[in-house]
Parts: structure tokens; sequence; C-alpha cells
């Protein structure tokens, strides 16, 4: 049997964190190449890990090669510290690339989204989303699997305040069950569903994942 080798961006985040864990325990994956921008806590003879600066990623073309690439890259606002840097990590970094693991005939593209996304957006956030959806769209992959979480919860130990915040209000707010498809939905299950569907061979180029598709 094929055996598949997966590249993984993203992979000190949260999500990133999960799709490393899930995927080293993958029989169909033999090989995976993480590009971080600090080190992971993790090792495995199935794992690479590079640690680079991603505004020099053409750097690292040769080795940006295998069957499928994981895209779960991103900050907040708070965090990058201002909109431009935002842009660059959530668009700039993801686009670029992608856009290499096409040029190198990698088929398929597992995008971490979000809800709501839209390049038209007044937002933001949620334009920025909009615009790599629409960007990597173009790109000569066969398969492109988009995922569209709201919330996502993270472990406790890494959870921030503010999302316990939220938490809490959606409970109070969905008391009756009117706010399913907002949800809040832990990144170990979209990590699960992205490998799941990132394995299987798909007929439709585009399929895009909202959260009532990953929750169940």
């Amino acid at each position: 049997m094929y055996k598949l080798k997966a590249i993984v961006i993203g992979a000190t985040g949260a999500t990133g964190r999960e799709l490393i864990k899930i995927l080293l325990l993958r029989s169909e994956v033999k090989h995976i190449i993480a590009f971080t921008r600090k080190k992971l806590d993790v090792s495995s003879p199935k794992l690479d890990v590079h640690v680079i600066n991603f505004a020099e990623i053409d750097k690292y073309s040769s080795i940006i090669n295998g069957d499928i690439l994981f895209s779960a890259l991103g900050t907040t606002l708070k965090d990058a510290k201002s909109k431009t840097k935002q842009f660059e990590v959530d668009y700039t970094y993801q686009y670029n690339l992608a856009k290499i693991s096409s040029e190198n005939n990698i088929k398929t593209l597992s995008l971490v989204s979000s809800s709501g996304a839209n390049e038209n957006s007044l937002f933001f956030y949620p334009k920025i989303k909009g615009l790599l959806e629409s960007s990597v769209k173009q790109l000569s992959f066969e398969n492109i699997q988009i995922y569209q979480p709201p919330f996502l919860i993270r472990q406790s130990d890494v959870m921030r305040a503010n999302e316990k915040i939220g938490i809490f209000i959606f409970k109070a707010l969905n008391s009756v069950g009117v706010l399913n498809s907002l949800k809040p939905l832990p990144v170990s299950r979209l990590a699960e569903k992205m490998v799941d569907e990132a394995l299987k061979k798909h007929s439709q180029r585009v399929m895009v994942f909202e959260n009532k598709d990953i929750i169940i």
C-alpha cells in the first residue's frame, strides 16, 4: 500500500499540534514535515521539524514535497500587534507555501479557515480568511478541503481567559439549542476530521466543511 507524506504548517498552534498527534498515529502516513516558528515538544522517526522564517519560505522550496499540505497557521490581532502583521501570517505566509506546494505537485490542500470567511467582508479577520480561500482555489491542487469552524476549544492548559469566558457565554445563550451552528468545536475533532478527509479520495475538487459537517 502506498504510504503518504504530509506537510504541516502551524504545528505549534492548537489545531496544528493535534494534527501532528493524529498523523503520527496513522499507518497510512509514512513521513511528516512540519514547518514551524519554534521547536515542537514532540519527536518521532516519522517527523522532521524545520524551524524557519516564513518570510523566507522560498529557501525551502526543494523540501516542500509530498502528498498533502495541512495549513493551520494563524494568529490574533492581539498577538500580531498590527493588522499588517496579522495579514502577513494569516494570508501571505499560508498562500506562499500553498503556491510552492501546488507547483511542486502536492495534490491535496487541507486549510483551516473560519466561519464567516468572506473576501468582501467589512470586517478584517473574515476578509483575510475569505481572500485566502479565494486565492488558493486558483492554485493547481487536485483537491482543496476548506474548514470553517466557529469558536475553537483548545486544551484547558493552553486556553486563553477570553476563550473560557466565550464558552461560558455560548452555553448560557444556547440553552435551547438555537445557536448550534456556532457551537464551539474542540480542536481535536477538527484535526481528526481534517486527517480523515485528506486521506480519502474525493471526486469533488473543492470541499468546504462548516461546523455542522465537522462536529458530527
